[in-house]
Order: C-alpha cells, then sequence, then structure tokens
C-alpha cells in the first residue's frame, strides 16, 4: 500500500495572499487603472471599483494557478523556494482550488457589475497566462516571454472595456507597448539569474542561447517598443503632457537597453546595467501610464 502524504497544517491568510503575487499585481492593476482613466468617459465611482477589483482577484487567480503549476520549479529557484507550496506551507490542492475559484469569481462579477466584454477579455487573459505561458510555454521554448507577454498586457484593454463597453486604437497601443516591454523587463532579469534558471529546466533565453544574444535581443525590442510608446502622441491620441514624459522615460530606458545590449560592465558590480534596466523598467511602466492619465485630465 501506497502511504498516505503527511497533513499539512491549515495554511494562513498570508499564504494565500502570497499565491496572488501581489508585487506583480500591483503593475496589474495600475495599468488596468489607467486604462480605463484614461477612456473618454467619467466611469461610475462602484463600478469603476468594481472592475479593478475583478482585474486583481482575476490578476490574482492566474498567478495562484501558476504557482500550483510550477510548484516543482519554484522549489529549485532561489528565488521562489519561499512561495507556500515549496516550502510546505499550503499543500497543491488548496492552491488550485482557490486559483479556480478566485478566477471564476472575478469573470462571473465582471460580467454582472460591469459588462460582458471587459469579462471576455479578463477571461482571454486568465487562460491565456494559465494555458498558453505557464501549460505550454514555459518549459518549452525561450520564446515563452515573447509570446506570454501578452497574458500582462491585457490589462489596459479591459479597464478601457470596463469603461466603455468596446476597444479602440488607444488602448490597443497600450497592449503592444507592455507586450513589447516584457521581453527587455524579464530577460534583464533572467541574465542575471541564470542559474536558477538552468537549475530548474527552464529554457530562458540567456540559457539556452547565450547572454550575447539575450543583449541583442534586449536592444532590438526596445526599438519597436519605443516607437509604440511614443506614438499616441503623433497620432493625436495623446498630449503634449504624455508626449513629453515619453520621449523622456523611453531615452532613459533606450539608453540603459543600449548599455546591456552592449556588455557594458562595472569591475565592481557586477550585472549593474542589467539590474539597473529591471529596476528602471518597472518605473518607466508605471510613470508611463501615470502620465497618460495626467495628460487626459489636464486637457
Amino acid at each position: 500500500m501506497t502511504p498516505a502524504a503527511p497533513l499539512l497544517p491549515p495554511a494562513d491568510w498570508r499564504d494565500f495572499l502570497a499565491l496572488t503575487k501581489p508585487r506583480v499585481m500591483t503593475l496589474v492593476v495600475f495599468t488596468g487603472l489607467c486604462g480605463m482613466l484614461a477612456a473618454p468617459v467619467v466611469v461610475d465611482p462602484v463600478l469603476g471599483f468594481t472592475a479593478i477589483l475583478c482585474i486583481a482577484l482575476g490578476a490574482g487567480a492566474a498567478g495562484a494557478l501558476n504557482q500550483w503549476y510550477e510548484a516543482d520549479l519554484d522549489a529549485v529557484m532561489k528565488r521562489t523556494a519561499q512561495r507556500p507550496l515549496p516550502a510546505g506551507r499550503m499543500d497543491r490542492q488548496s492552491a488550485l482550488h482557490f486559483g479556480v475559484g478566485l478566477s471564476a469569481f472575478s469573470v462571473i462579477l465582471m460580467g454582472l457589475a460591469v459588462n460582458l466584454p471587459a469579462a471576455a477579455i479578463l477571461t482571454v487573459s486568465i487562460l491565456f497566462y494559465v494555458l498558453i505561458y505557464t501549460v505550454w510555454l514555459k518549459r518549452r521554448t525561450p520564446q515563452n516571454i515573447v509570446i506570454g507577454g501578452a497574458a500582462g498586457a491585457f490589462p489596459p484593454l479591459i479597464g478601457w472595456a470596463a469603461a466603455t463597453g468596446q476597444v479602440a486604437l488607444l488602448p490597443f497601443l497600450l497592449f503592444t507597448l507592455v507586450f513589447l516591454w516584457t521581453p527587455p523587463h524579464f530577460w534583464s532579469l533572467a541574465l542575471f539569474v541564470k542559474t536558477d534558471y538552468a537549475n530548474a529546466g527552464v529554457p530562458m533565453l540567456p540559457v539556452v542561447a547565450g547572454e550575447a544574444v539575450t543583449r541583442r535581443q534586449i536592444g532590438l525590442y526596445t526599438i519597436p517598443m519605443a516607437a509604440v510608446a511614443i506614438a499616441p502622441w503623433p497620432l493625436g491620441l495623446a498630449g503634449s503632457v504624455y508626449g513629453v514624459a515619453a520621449v523622456v522615460l523611453t531615452a532613459g530606458f533606450a539608453v540603459l537597453a543600449a548599455l546591456v545590449a552592449a556588455g557594458a560592465r562595472r569591475a565592481d558590480k557586477p550585472m549593474f546595467y542589467e539590474k539597473r534596466l529591471f529596476a528602471f523598467s518597472i518605473l518607466y511602466l508605471f510613470a508611463m501610464f501615470g502620465a497618460l492619465v495626467v495628460d487626459r485630465w489636464v486637457a
């Protein structure tokens, strides 16, 4: 007879919160909120709050299902080994039930309380992250971040759809901006945690193609990203507040990306520019979306 698995103590609420990847959720919620506030309508505060709550719950659900599926990978990576599942603070079944339940609740609430287009895009975003990125791409191809990056790019579309009931060119450009921003953002991280990915058998680009190729790809992806970032201004979809901010912020991003692409190094601080690019890329997205909202409300 197979011995029964040892029973784990009930998970703490903080472990369930950790399953939702709250730091990642912050950026997701912020871009979704900015997509809503940039829309050319005034949103009822209650409906607006409900929509953002649903985006947060949907993102948290996707994070929980990601951790449920990747518990074995997380256990062998230093930066993820203390997550609830690999650390043994929660059983996998609880994480699965939590993720599925939260997914269903977020989509149903969005559909009933806000509108069906926003609920449909939220559904696609959750399924894309869990099934396309986590299950299909993550362990199979170094292009996992490129294709899977679409999952994190949906929130501006969801926010806009929640406000207007439809999508338009501006939120599509915001989607494309996040999509093109994702590879330089994650590959800069992958350069300085390459060993972690290699130990886990995850085919991230630096592991399977080497640092030189990864650096070149960071530089190449930054070019169309910069064009998309600035595009709303000359297209008349945003004003000068956004335009000036986009030019300045994107120039800073491009300089750091160029230094990483060129393999610039500091002898006293290994991976200095890679870490700077990763940190700045987070600030960059917050600032870009924030500038769009400011531009919308001062116009």
